[in-house]
Parts: structure tokens; sequence; C-alpha cells
């Protein structure tokens, strides 16, 4: 269990910052998946944003592994955001922007890259915290290197079609 000196407090802190930027990048690559879901990308977009959620419950987890509570103001707060980066003025009054994809993309390509970040950093952890699965954390380093390879090239296949 965690206890209330000041590492313990960073540490959960760093937890859920992860966790509301998970819960940010899920709600958005779900939505983005949503919103092409007729493209030649849907079914990428699909596999990605269902990776992103499985990722999510796995924050969950390890924090709940970890007794560490999550903050719900945080994750509210990202949700949130999420929705209100909708509302993004983009020059057009009801549709979205064709450029709207590809910020989106480089979006979550970001929140990959920190989730990459999160699996490092409790990596070195495991080496002393016994309720870390190594291998486990391996898998998802790898996992996230993928999925930021998956956002960088539907980016690019975005920026062709808003750009060219």
């Amino acid at each position: 269990m965690l206890g209330t000196d000041t590492a313990d407090l960073v540490f959960a802190t760093y937890l859920n910052d992860h966790h509301a930027a998970a819960v940010g990048g899920a709600e958005l690559a779900r939505r983005l998946a949503s919103e092409q879901r007729s493209s030649a990308h849907a079914s990428e977009l699909r596999a990605l944003a269902e990776e992103l959620a499985d990722d999510l419950r796995t924050v969950r987890r390890v924090m709940a592994d970890l007794e560490v509570p999550v903050r719900a103001y945080k994750a509210t707060a990202a949700w949130a955001v999420e929705k209100l980066g909708r509302l993004k003025l983009n020059g057009r009054l009801v549709a979205s922007s064709p450029s709207s994809p590809v910020l989106e993309s480089e979006l979550i390509a970001m929140q990959v890259t920190g989730k990459a970040g999160l699996w490092r950093s409790l990596r070195v952890r495991a080496a002393r915290d016994g309720r870390l699965d190594p291998a486990e954390l391996d898998e998802l380093v790898a996992r996230a290197d993928r999925q930021r390879e998956t956002a960088s090239r539907l980016h690019d296949r975005f920026a062709e079609a808003a750009f060219a």
C-alpha cells in the first residue's frame, strides 16, 4: 500500500495524470473511429480505439494492484477537455474540417508516446515491486510503439487527404 511520504504521493499523482491522459486518448480515438467508420481507415482506427480502451482498463487495474486510488476529478476533467476540443473553431459551422483528423491523430500519437513512458517507468519500478509484471510491461511498451506507428501512418494519410 502506498503511504503518505512524498515519493508515494508523487507516484500516485503520476499514475493519476496518466490515467486522465488515457481517458482523453481513449475517448478521442473512439470518436475519430466513429467519425471515420465509412472511410478506408475504419478498421485500423477501430482496432486502435479498442486497444486504447484496453490500455485504459490496464492502467486502472495496475492502479488498483498498487492500491493507488483513481482521482475522479482528473479523469472527469480529461473527459470534458476531449468533449470541448470538438468545439474548436475550424472555419466551418457544421461539418468538421479536413484538418481535424490530422490534428486528432497527432494528439493520439502524443498520448501513446506518453503512455509508453508510463509503461517504461513502471518497468523500472517492477524491479522492486512484485505487484508489477515485467513481462507484461515489456509487452505494453511494444504495443505502445506499434500504436504510435499506426497513429503516425494514419496521420500521414489524413494529411495527404487534407493538404494535397
